[in-house]
Parts: structure tokens; sequence; C-alpha cells
């Protein structure tokens, strides 16, 4: 039932018959950005009533020393902006740790602003395999026509984006699937992953993934007792999820987590027990769509 430490983390993921995990779905960020990420999760029970405590507040040179402890081969490390003008700069930055941290695959993230569909392309060329949309953090509007030649230029080449729509943790003025849907019924090939499987919109999101077939869910987050104490579940989650099996993938959002990494393992495990399910859809969410999806 999955993993019951950290420590415990890289002799399971061997039990399954895999060299390592692949997580399409957590965070580096310059150091000064990321402070100021972390001051928001401190105060985050002021607004929500709820505290989150974060797991992994250490060092950078220690956290991607944690991940490879845990057997983490590869993974994709996202950031987003929250103003024009920080994408271009932001993209920069993760090429860079890209290039000095091995397991990092390139990404880039984009806002809706006249620059946009330029470095996006750029970005694309340069070799970035993930991008990142955060609606919320942005309180940006992803119809925005500014960002419409952004969007084509990802569904043409490919690459996916991994999309933060859903109200969690905190409702934007332009979250929800119902909005990111009308982006995807204009770019129906966009290789879009839905962030946290759109908490708490999860029908929403099986609805989604079931109309197109690009559209991918990470694990961030799901299922957890954390999360789901306050967005449970649907009782048909496991299901629904035994119809898009292979468009399922493993994220975390390490290192802003409330709990540890082995716990959204023993989540991501649970589902598995499901005959319906099983150990290959638990290899294919821990590493084969991942990678299939990073190119690796």
């Amino acid at each position: 039932m999955g993993p019951e430490r950290d420590e415990d983390i890289r002799d399971w993921v061997r039990g399954l018959g895999l060299d390592g995990l692949v997580d399409l779905h957590l965070h580096f960020l310059p150091e000064r950005m990321l402070v100021k990420v972390w001051a928001y999760f401190d105060r985050i029970g002021e607004r929500t009533g709820y505290e989150w405590p974060i797991q992994y507040r250490v060092a950078e040179d220690e956290r991607v020393a944690l991940l490879e402890s845990f057997g983490v081969l590869r993974y994709a490390p996202l950031a987003y902006p929250h103003k024009p003008g920080m994408a271009e700069w932001l993209n920069g930055w993760l090429r860079e740790f890209a290039e000095r941290v091995p397991a990092a695959v390139p990404t880039a993230t984009l806002y809706p602003e006249p620059s946009a569909a330029t470095y996006v392309v750029e970005a694309l060329q340069a070799g970035a395999r993930c991008f990142k949309a955060h609606v919320q953090v942005g309180a940006y509007d992803p119809r925005d026509e500014l960002l419409d030649p952004a969007w084509g230029a990802l569904a043409e080449a490919g690459v996916p984006v991994v999309v933060h729509a859903g109200h969690g943790p905190e409702r934007g003025p332009h979250t929800g699937l119902d909005v990111f849907g009308e982006v995807l019924a204009r770019h129906p090939r966009l290789t879009a992953v839905l962030a946290h499987a759109g908490m708490p919109e999860y029908a929403e999101a099986l609805a989604l993934v079931e109309r197109y077939p690009r559209v991918h869910l990470d694990t961030t987050m799901v299922g957890v007792p954390f999360t789901e104490a306050l967005m449970p579940l649907p009782p048909d989650w496991t299901s629904r999820l035994a119809d898009i099996a292979d468009r399922v993938v493993l994220g975390t959002d390490f290192p802003n987590i409330p709990y540890s990494y082995a716990t959204q393992l023993r989540a991501v495990a649970g589902w598995a027990a499901d005959d319906r399910l099983g150990d290959d859809f638990l290899r294919a969410v821990l590493h084969d769509t991942p990678a299939k999806l990073l190119n690796l």
C-alpha cells in the first residue's frame, strides 16, 4: 500500500520493477521568490482556517539531494509568474537550473502579455519539455487573446503544459475548469495536464480527460489525508480512473507540501489496490506516462 516513510521509497519503487520515479509537478524557484511562496503558505491559515506547514523548508542543494534519495530519476521543476515581465526571466532561470541539475528537465512558463507568443516559441526551440500555467496565482484569464498563439504553439509542438485551473486551495478570479475548458475547445490538440486533478472539480476534470485525448491529470496533493479532509475525492474515483489509466501522471508539489513525499505515493498506491487498476497502473503513473510526456 505504499511506503510508510521517505526512507522506504527507493526500495518500494524497485519492488515495483521500476528504476525510479518521474515527477511531473514539483517546484524549484529563485530563492527570493521561493521565500515569498513559503510566506504565502505560512499565512494561508488566516484566510482558509487550516494551516499549511512546509515539510521540506531546506536549502536548494538539500532539496535536490532529497529527491535523489527518494529515487526520483527525473522531474519537471515548475515556476510561475504573477505579473507581466516575469515569465521570460523565469524561463532563463529554469534553463540554467536544468543545465546544472542533471535530474531536472528544461521547463518554462507563460503569462498573458504581448511577448508571450515569442518567448514560448523561443523556449520550445531551446528544448523546454514542459510548461506551467498557474491561473490562480497569476490571476489571469487563460482565454486572453494574448495567450492564444502561445496555446497554439504548445499544441503544435505536443509539449505538455501543467495547468492549475481549479479553485483549490483558494478560488481565483479566473479559476474553474469551465473557463479552461473554453481554451481546450479552441485548442483541442493541446497536451494539458490538469494540476491537482482539477481539485476540487474532480468530476469536471475527468470529463475533460474523457473529451480531449491529450488531456491528463496529475496526482499532486490528490487523495492524501490533508486534502481529503478539505476537498475529498468522489466515491467513484478509482472506477473513473480505470477508463483513463494511461493519462494519470505523478505530481507531488515538493517541497511545498504539509506532509511527507511518501504520503502522496501511499495515496496513489491505494488507488492501485482496486483490481481494475493494479501494479500496471501504478508503474504507468509513477514512471511510464510522465516519462513519455517529457520525452525522456
